[in-house]
């Protein structure tokens, strides 16, 4: 045994007399005093019993699969909104770039960002052009002003008929079909992944501005 092991042994006694003396001297007797020694010696070992781990892991992995359907649905109603943003956002931008550039600015459904898609839903991505001839159509001199691409897959995003497959705006900042015709409708923006999770509901209004608002549960059933 080496000096510093010496040191620690006198030490350790020392704290050991002591505590069986105090005991001794309060009446408390042997029996506490091997308490005291047991609480010493476990405060000195500082460690966890296999057992007491064992426990703790099977509380925080109970605890761990509770959460789960909330984080899932947490996860899900982010998607949702970030989805409705960007579809709000696009429909500003198209209706302040018809007013600046007096002329119609369209946005439309388009998976590879070049043409408009008839099929589908808006999930799948879209495009916001100049359409100088009025024909909802990107043609050859026409510019491409924003590309948004496909939503998460665990989204899907329809619009009412009006608003199916294009929205259009005047140099007034107004939504018109191509034939003219009034243009207002709403988006339905769903999460695939959390059944009874509200979704989301972007609102053309009959002057062309967009709003978000919360969609019921069974709308998205």
């Amino acid at each position: 045994m080496n000096s510093g092991d010496s040191h620690k042994v006198v030490m350790f006694s020392r704290a050991l007399f002591s505590s069986l003396a105090a005991s001794v001297w309060h009446g408390v007797g042997w029996g506490t005093a091997r308490k005291e020694r047991a609480m010493m010696k476990n405060a000195r070992n500082g460690g966890y019993t296999l057992v007491e781990l064992l426990v703790s892991i099977a509380i925080g992995a109970g605890a761990l699969t509770m959460a789960a359907p909330n984080v899932s649905d947490l996860m899900n109603s982010v998607r949702v909104q970030a989805g409705a943003q960007a579809l709000s956002n696009s429909l500003a931008l198209a209706r302040s770039e018809a007013v600046k550039r007096n002329g119609r600015v369209v946005m439309c459904k388009s998976p590879q960002g070049l043409s408009c898609e008839r099929s589908g839903g808006w999930e799948q991505g879209w495009i916001i052009f100049h359409d100088m001839n009025n024909n909802a159509r990107p043609d050859e001199g026409e510019d491409i002003l924003h590309r948004e691409a496909g939503m998460a897959s665990a989204l899907s995003m329809h619009g009412n008929t009006p608003v199916s497959h294009y929205v259009s705006y005047t140099p007034y900042g107004r939504t018109r079909q191509v034939s003219g015709a009034f243009q207002a409708g709403t988006f339905t923006i769903c999460g695939n992944a959390g059944r009874g999770v509200k979704g989301r509901q972007v609102v053309i209004n009959s002057v062309g501005r967009a709003r978000v608002d919360q969609a019921s549960a069974s709308l998205c059933a």
